[in-house]
């Protein structure tokens, strides 16, 4: 079983700036010591989180679509965060994820975040997504999706094969709220006998709104395997698929799962 070797970028965005933040990132990117499978971006990570969708959106498939790609190709690595996008038209906030071999996916986030309008400016996404890569299954969430444990809830057939075998949220999570952050990533892990990552941006967006980081990745028992504190950086991570796998085996809570289908 092949272990998985991740990278959480907690950085600082410029606001509403899109070319300043790709050139950032390249530059960070290609800076970083060691190749890793997954390099992981924050919420919104080309603009801060940011409601004004008629200035900053862009379509698919353009500059940062684009960039996104070339990077993974050319680090031979997936990139992944999310972006403004417009598409048919409707607004989104879509998160990517960008393959080494040039294919694309992405998801949309789920629950948008009403107190700062994000209901009234975005279109809530439809469906949850799986990822497959390296032999893990991977779930992607957005920021607010975190305080909703239905939508991340870790589904498994009767064998004990289970939806995904690592989750992970990408975000704006503000400082006055980290508190929660920190209790909900460990309890996602906990819960779903998975790997869970959160990264989080740091500094103050163009609204003064004060992001604090903790970026950080929680194993299937909930102990902290890597944590980025308060100050911008790369926190590195390896995750053990063996162990996991041990795990449910030994602890099979999936079994006694309530079993239920979202509408």
């Amino acid at each position: 079983m092949e272990n998985l070797s991740l990278a959480l970028f907690q950085i600082d965005l410029h606001w509403e700036n899109t070319s300043a933040n790709l050139a950032m990132f390249e530059e960070k990117l290609w800076g970083m010591e060691g190749k890793v499978d997954i390099m992981v971006l924050p919420e919104m990570f080309t603009t801060g989180f940011s409601m004004n969708t008629l200035s900053q959106a862009e379509p698919m498939n353009l500059y940062s679509t684009k960039w996104m790609q070339r990077m993974a190709g050319q680090l031979g690595t997936v990139i992944t965060g999310s972006v403004m996008i417009k598409e048919g038209g409707k607004h989104f906030n879509r998160l990517l994820w960008a393959t080494p071999d040039g294919q694309l996916a992405y998801y949309d986030k789920r629950h948008l975040f009403r107190m700062a309008d994000e209901d009234h400016h975005y279109d809530m996404g439809q469906k949850n997504q799986t990822f497959t890569y390296k032999g893990w299954k991977i779930r992607p969430q957005v920021c607010y999706d975190l305080r909703f444990p239905v939508w991340s809830r870790n589904g498994s057939t009767e064998e004990g094969e289970m939806d995904y075998d690592l989750i992970f949220y990408v975000a704006s999570w503000p400082a006055p709220r980290v508190q929660a952050w920190d209790i909900l990533l460990q309890a996602r892990a906990v819960e779903n006998l998975s790997y869970s990552i959160g990264v989080n941006r740091v500094g103050v967006d163009g609204n003064g709104v004060a992001y604090s980081g903790h970026s950080a990745a929680y194993d299937f028992k909930g102990n902290c395997l890597a944590s980025g504190g308060e100050k911008e950086g790369i926190v590195q991570v390896n995750l053990d698929k063996a162990a996991l796998m041990a795990f449910r085996e030994k602890f099979p809570a999936w079994k006694d799962a309530d079993r239920f289908s979202l509408k």
